[in-house]
């Protein structure tokens, strides 16, 4: 493949995730075509730069440099035909998948590296209709995925592991960081431990411990934070002290189990919905979208720019 500043890549979709790679492809220096049914897509292309530019990371390419490396192309396999990568984010169906990749295997380039940002599907079953889908590999973000570095890479059998390093490198060289699955599992990693925590929300605010809006400050002035720098097991190794993981496992460790036993399992009837949508909208209901994304994206480029300088000093 060639060079990173000599790559154009083909963003299909002008939902929220295929907004963020827009951004983050142009501030890395790329060329970048989307290709969207919506016939509004370049204004709304236009309205997520302005929204999201502001937080790509340090270093990246002038804004104003955006328009001469950007380009939409409705028809799906012109916008296809001479790309160096292909990112899909189409909507969670599997059979527009499968028909969506049947067309681009039969427009790509042999060589192009074709990726699905999908959160929940495997590539053989998104490439069951390719008649080689071999190039095919999950690059699922976490969103907004122009800020969040990680992207968990999963293959199938039917994977090439030469695509599995080229998706690798590739999002490395546009500041992601790149975690390869071990072996396939439904919702990958990141969003099973994120539906873990969110059963557990759910249940405390349905049973009146914390409201919705208590919830998210317990988070985010707790686990938050230490997640923000440490992980799970990273932080139980270090609350077991000098003893480590083997010493917390131990003492505090010992009753998980019975710990896991009490965790809430909440219905989501129309009753729990109705009662957290009103409550997320007495909330946040206040502010626009735009400027919660700003609120968001801030606080989370704040953190990423700290512990770079910290990372930097060591």
């Amino acid at each position: 493949m060639n060079g990173q500043r000599q790559r154009t890549v083909t963003v299909i979709g002008a939902g929220t995730i295929g907004l963020g790679w827009v951004a983050l492809f142009l501030g890395h220096g790329l060329r970048v075509r989307v290709n969207s049914r919506r016939a509004d897509a370049p204004r709304v292309v236009d309205e997520a730069l302005r929204l999201f530019a502001p937080f790509l990371p340090e270093g990246t390419a002038d804004p104003v440099t955006f328009s001469d490396r950007l380009e939409f192309e409705p028809d799906l396999g012109r916008a296809v035909a001479d790309a160096d990568v292909i990112v899909e984010n189409a909507p969670e169906n599997l059979e527009l998948k499968q028909e969506l990749f049947e067309r681009i295997g039969k427009a790509a380039r042999a060589d192009a590296l074709i990726l699905s940002s999908t959160s929940t599907l495997g590539p053989d079953d998104m490439g069951a209709r390719m008649a080689d889908s071999s190039r095919l590999v999950v690059g699922h973000p976490f969103n907004p995925p122009h800020v969040v570095p990680l992207v968990e890479v999963v293959a199938g059998d039917r994977t090439s592991p030469d695509a599995v390093a080229e998706a690798v490198e590739f999002f490395t060289s546009v500041g992601r960081v790149p975690i390869v699955l071990r072996k396939p599992i439904m919702a990958f990693a990141a969003n099973r431990l994120q539906s873990a925590l969110l059963r557990e929300s759910v249940h405390l605010v349905r049973e009146g411990v914390v409201t919705l809006e208590e919830l998210d400050q317990v988070v985010t002035h707790s686990i938050g934070l230490r997640w923000a720098t440490v992980g799970p097991f990273l932080a139980f190794h270090l609350g077991g002290g000098q003893g480590g993981l083997r010493k917390w496992l131990g003492t505090l460790g010992a009753g998980l189990e019975r710990g896991w036993e009490l965790l809430g399992r909440p219905p989501m009837d129309d009753e729990t919905i109705q009662s957290l949508i009103a409550q997320a909208e007495r909330a946040y209901g206040d502010k626009s979208y735009e400027e919660l994304v700003r609120e968001r994206d801030a606080k989370q480029t704040a953190i990423l720019r700290t512990l770079a300088e910290v990372s930097a000093k060591d």
